[in-house]
């Protein structure tokens, strides 16, 4: 690695920012309001209520520049070491932008206290012409009903910017540069890295046992904004080359874990109908920008949304150390509560999966939670059937989030439908063993008995779904 830089610098609002003895793992949104930019606001700090929007210019699922809106409340200021970041404060000069214009004349605003968010979401859909509900899936208003909002985005979806802004997209270059970023804050030594190749991570995850990787931060950052954790070391993987890989083949796709949920959404839509769909519910639009594929299977979490349809679907990790490679079968990777067959000096480098080849597969993926993009599940669950001509099930795969201390596939279940014919009768056998399989908690999102009754029944709604012709009264 190349010397530690003891400024950290970053664009805001086109102006240059040179810092120098601040901590990396000051939040940007933090940064923002401690130098006076208090026009992005601090509402939940989890990434939740959209309050926080700031916009980023990062490389799309394109390749090209984009402005992408993201939760400023998860960012480390290590991560935007380097970057150009957009608050509210710069979208006027002299005049309001369109989209403020929009919100002052459809009344979009009633307290004021989101609207910031608000606008920096539709900001960056307005120039990527995506101004449509889902860009403002992610923020949240207890005033206008989002009616006034709606109306505003498409009071000017039809627009064709041509402005400062976008011509800034021309002239960019959203790549990330590796940066080493060492200081001394409140009298300990932190270290903010972004290595641009493998080899530097492996490297310096040896040198530094007490290293931290991070990606998108979705998950860490919850530990600094809400927790006020600080890492002595911490390893950004988010310009690493080797991790930004996505291919496709007729046999199967290969996603590198750096690659962001946005990013995958975008690339491989048709090819997974159960990751579609998951996707779809998968938090909000700033989070998936942010959030990388290899960060929400290295959490561990029981409720992490990705590892059901994943499992569902035979995926198998590629890990990398110094040592070398190996492959392990996403099925052995999850070993505890928040525990990984991830060794010391270990990086997920990407994630396989199979695609079938047959005619007769059925997969599909659900999400019960109190909400419905924005929340964390309650149940979650993944199927994938497969089957031969005369619906005898050649293949069952039936993984579940928030039913065990980790994701988890039914084994026992697949095995016994193994050989039986795809009807009612079966799946009625089913869902009474199903509703044995776990032993769930019961919390504030539910009982254990709900979960039970979920997991057994999510299955017939995936018979129903694909067998409607089958189901008998």
């Amino acid at each position: 690695m190349k010397q530690a830089d003891p400024y950290l610098t970053l664009t805001i609002n086109g102006e240059t920012v040179r810092l120098k003895e601040v901590s990396p793992t000051t939040t940007l949104l933090e940064y923002l309001r401690n130098s006076g930019r208090i026009g992005t606001k601090e509402g939940c700090g989890d990434g939740d209520c959209g309050a926080c929007t700031i916009a980023l210019i990062a490389s799309g699922s394109d390749g090209k520049p984009h402005y992408q809106a993201m939760n400023s409340c998860l960012i480390p200021l290590g991560s935007v070491a380097g970057r150009e970041v957009v608050t509210v404060e710069g979208l006027s000069q002299g005049q309001l932008h369109p989209v403020q214009v929009a919100m002052v004349e459809t009344g979009g605003s009633q307290c004021g206290y989101c609207t910031p968010g608000f606008v920096m979401s539709m900001f960056a859909a307005y120039y990527d012409r995506t101004l449509k509900d889902a860009c403002v899936e992610g923020n949240l208003c207890r005033c206008t009903g989002y009616l006034a909002i709606r109306r505003a985005a498409q009071m000017i979806a039809e627009d064709q910017p041509s402005d400062r802004f976008s011509e800034r997209l021309e002239h960019t270059n959203s790549n990330l540069s590796e940066i080493s970023y060492g200081v001394s804050y409140n009298g300990n030594a932190q270290h903010f890295y972004r290595p641009t190749q493998l080899q530097k991570v492996l490297q310096i995850l040896q040198q530094s046992s007490n290293a931290t990787l991070i990606a998108g931060g979705t998950d860490l950052g919850l530990e600094i904004s809400y927790h006020r954790r600080e890492f002595p070391v911490m390893v950004s993987l988010e310009a690493v080359t080797e991790l930004q890989a996505l291919e496709e083949t007729p046999d199967f796709v290969k996603i590198g874990s750096a690659v962001t949920l946005s990013q995958i959404e975008d690339n491989l839509r048709g090819v997974f109908p159960s990751l579609d769909e998951m996707l779809y519910w998968f938090a909000a639009r700033q989070v998936r920008n942010r959030a990388t594929l290899g960060g929400n299977l290295g959490t561990a979490s029981p409720i992490a949304d990705l590892p059901p349809v994943l499992l569902s679907l035979d995926a198998e990790l590629n890990i990398a150390s110094l040592a070398g490679e190996r492959t392990l079968p996403l099925v052995d990777f999850f070993k505890g509560y928040r525990q990984t067959d991830l060794q010391p000096g270990e990086v997920i480098v990407s994630v396989k999966i199979p695609k079938h080849q047959g005619a007769h597969r059925f997969s599909q993926s659900y999400k019960v939670g109190k909400r419905g993009t924005d929340d964390i599940s309650i149940v979650s669950a993944a199927f994938t059937i497969d089957l031969d001509d005369d619906r005898r099930i050649l293949q069952a795969r039936l993984a579940y989030g928030g039913v065990a201390a980790t994701p988890a596939r039914a084994i026992a279940i697949e095995a016994f439908l193994v050989g039986k014919i795809w009807d009612f009768a079966t799946v009625r056998q089913a869902k009474l063993l199903l509703r044995e399989a776990f032993t769930p908690l019961s919390d504030l999102r539910g009982s254990a008995d709900y979960r039970n009754r979920l997991v057994a029944n999510l299955f017939e709604k995936f018979f129903v779904e694909f067998s409607p012709n089958e189901v008998k009264s």
